[in-house]
């Protein structure tokens, strides 16, 4: 998840349950998109809430989508429960939007109320965002438009159809977890490039680095990174203090084992749904080795360490190494194997 999320659900829950002495509650519609096929702005799981009036934060896509949807929602359209819309070729009710390069855009869109429960789901959502305990959400189209919330790795696509008795998407369920972590243990060439990467993403980005002569350097250059947190300590300490949670990713890059090692003995402690560090297979074997004897870690946990980091895509130089480790942590996010690469 992205920042933005959590920014879009603290707006639907103050204008569903706003606080006392602001104008009273109004419905509000919460839109999810679905799917995307050809070139579209959004990934699948952006969120935009409404209101009738045309308030709104978030986006859908570049602007065209939420002019259209807004001018519907203000003539009285979507007051079913949960619906599905589409914008792009064959769009829904004839909504005439050509999205870039012929894209089309699925959009689920939910009504919610200032009831007990709606608010009450809003809660559940914001917790998911803030805390560290990522949640399956299941929105059915049918009825009522039946929503519940179920624990969950994490991992896997945002969004995927629920299939009912005709094969046809009878609901979706939704992945809402803690905005995605790239913890990088140490500054390095390619902690920088992975950093400005992960950044691009949406990854909130930490580096912990605890070497004076490093941070000189850095400090001399003037180099730091728009949108990254620099930590002037042990990330095996910040590690140990809670900076890890199940959508962090700890990467260690530096070749110091003083850095690199203490990560990884306190990561594999933590539910980090991805630990690596660089280094050759030769080096890498050593390190396994030197973990077990002196970290005193057991298989187990160091089987959860990829070493050698990232993807294997032939890379030297500090942004090629980068790619191939964000492409990694990437892969693992979404769920698929290195098989199906």
């Amino acid at each position: 998840m992205q920042h933005l999320d959590l920014e879009v659900i603290h707006q639907a829950i103050d204008w569903l349950a706003p606080a006392d002495g602001e104008p009273s509650a109004r419905p509000i519609w919460l839109c999810t998109v679905l799917a995307t096929f050809g070139s579209s702005p959004r990934e699948p799981g952006t969120w935009l809430v409404a209101r009738a009036d045309g308030q709104h934060r978030g986006s859908l896509s570049g602007g065209c989508v939420e002019e259209d949807f807004l001018a519907r929602l203000a003539d009285g359209e979507f007051i079913a429960p949960a619906q599905v819309i589409r914008y792009g070729e064959g769009g829904h009710q004839g909504a005439g939007i050509a999205l870039p390069c012929g894209g089309i855009l699925d959009v689920l869109v939910e009504h919610f109320t200032a009831c007990d429960a709606d608010i009450a789901h809003l809660e559940a959502l914001r917790a998911a965002l803030e805390g560290q305990t990522p949640r399956l959400r299941q929105v059915m189209l049918e009825g009522d438009g039946a929503r519940t919330l179920q624990h969950d790795s994490g991992l896997g696509e945002r969004v995927e159809p629920l299939k009912g008795h005709a094969g046809q998407a009878c609901g979706y369920q939704l992945r809402v977890g803690p905005v995605a972590r790239l913890l990088l243990a140490g500054l390095s060439p390619v902690a920088e490039a992975c950093a400005a990467f992960a950044v691009s993403l949406g990854f909130e980005v930490i580096i912990c680095e605890p070497r004076e002569e490093v941070l000189a350097d850095w400090d001399a250059r003037k180099a730091p990174l728009e949108g990254v947190s620099l930590r002037r300590e042990l990330p095996s300490r910040f590690i140990a203090a809670g900076g890890c949670h199940a959508a962090t990713a700890v990467v260690a890059l530096t070749h110091d084992p003083r850095i690199d090692d203490l990560a990884m003995i306190e990561a594999v402690r933590q539910p980090a749904f991805y630990i690596g560090v660089m280094g050759s297979l030769r080096t890498s074997t050593a390190r396994a080795e030197r973990l077990a004897r002196s970290g005193g870690l057991s298989a187990e946990e160091i089987a959860r360490i990829v070493m050698p980091i990232g993807l294997n895509l032939g890379s030297k130089t500090p942004a090629e190494i980068a790619l191939a480790v964000m492409a990694d942590i990437v892969r693992i996010r979404r769920g698929r194997a290195r098989e199906s690469l």
